[in-house]
């Protein structure tokens, strides 16, 4: 350890995305390479001598205790723990919340030495790992609400990539079997012998880890809700969801210095009909076991919402990778334009 394939992985995964600003000491993190990669993990950031750096991911990630604040963070996962290196500018944007983050550094503040909080997941205390809707994000819950955090990959590779490396790490974990089997086996834990419908896609994993995948009732329910928004114009089983895709939306900033714009996390849905954008939780649901109340919003909150027969065109970015597309639609105010007409000329 470490064998050149996994350096060579870890060198090619430590990128930051290119749309996404980060603090100096992120930038730091980002320009190593290889075995200066590997020590930086041993000498700053891991907690035991014998833990071993298997994997690295940058993502914004969602905190329970924060639900509003997107952050940047490099994920690193070792054969003991979770950690998250965070931007440090996560620390100050969030006053109200400085109880979950102990400030005992910040007479650094203004000096050249640039500070980074790390946040500790152990693997000995992960309970489950809930996979969202067609892999665009992941959310890791541990025994409190200090221990639930979303990384919004917006990729389905490295989500995919990330829940392997983590079931490969769980495997090697010595828990202590139950004293009786509790757990279902899998045709019980898969299928209900009353309906014959599918419950839950759960696989419980050696190390007692869940893993819930979404089952077909999530799309049923967005699908619903969708039709909801559309003010019932649509018949409900002829509606397909096409695309779910967790995205930005790109505000430009008017009269600021620099050409720059602000990205607002989006959650766009297509159907065969309309376009919409709406603000998802991502974090709150579904509910951890602990939870007193519901939380305070709707998981889907729709935010936009347009008739695709009023898509006039759609231009396309030249980048590669993250594409930008602009969708250009024709501003007509009233939707049945001829249905009104004939009210106005030819009825009472």
């Amino acid at each position: 350890y470490p064998s050149e394939f996994l350096m060579q992985k870890i060198t090619e995964d430590n990128q930051i995305p290119v749309h996404l600003h980060v603090s100096v000491s992120l930038q730091y993190m980002a320009g190593l390479k290889g075995r200066a990669l590997v020590e930086f993990f041993h000498s700053n950031i891991a907690e035991v001598e014998n833990e071993e750096l298997r994997h690295l991911m940058w993502s914004s990630v969602l905190f329970y205790k924060t639900p509003n604040m997107e952050v940047m963070a490099c994920v690193l996962l070792s054969t003991k723990a979770v950690y998250f290196l965070l931007d440090d500018s996560f620390i100050h944007a969030d006053e109200h919340q400085s109880d979950f983050w102990n400030k005992e550094n910040s007479d650094c503040e203004n000096s050249s030495f640039h500070l980074s909080c790390c946040f500790v997941l152990k693997l000995n205390d992960l309970q489950s790992v809930n996979v969202g809707l067609f892999d665009q994000y992941f959310r890791i819950t541990g025994h409190s609400a200090d221990h639930i955090v979303t990384c919004l990959t917006r990729d389905s590779y490295n989500t995919h990539t990330f829940i392997q490396q983590l079931m490969a790490v769980l495997s090697l974990l010595a828990r202590t079997p139950s004293p009786e089997p509790v757990d279902k086996d899998f045709y019980s834990e898969f299928g209900s012998k009353t309906t014959g419908k599918m419950e839950n896609y759960e696989l419980i994993h050696s190390s007692r880890v869940k893993f819930i995948y979404p089952n077909e009732e999530e799309i049923g329910d967005l699908a619903f809700l969708v039709a909801e928004k559309m003010d019932g114009l649509t018949n409900l089983p002829s509606l397909n969801i096409l695309l779910y895709v967790l995205a930005f939306q790109v505000n430009h900033v008017e009269g600021s210095a620099q050409n720059t714009s602000s990205l607002q996390p989006k959650t766009l849905i297509l159907t065969s009909s309309d376009l919409f954008l709406f603000d998802e939780d991502y974090i709150s649901y579904p509910l951890p076991e602990f939870a007193k109340e519901p939380p305070k919003r709707d998981k889907y909150q729709l935010t936009d919402g347009r008739r695709i027969r009023d898509l006039d065109r759609v231009l396309m970015g030249y980048q590669t990778y993250p594409q930008a597309l602009t969708f250009v639609f024709d501003d007509v105010q009233n939707q049945d334009l001829m249905q009104n007409l004939t009210l106005d000329h030819f009825g009472e």
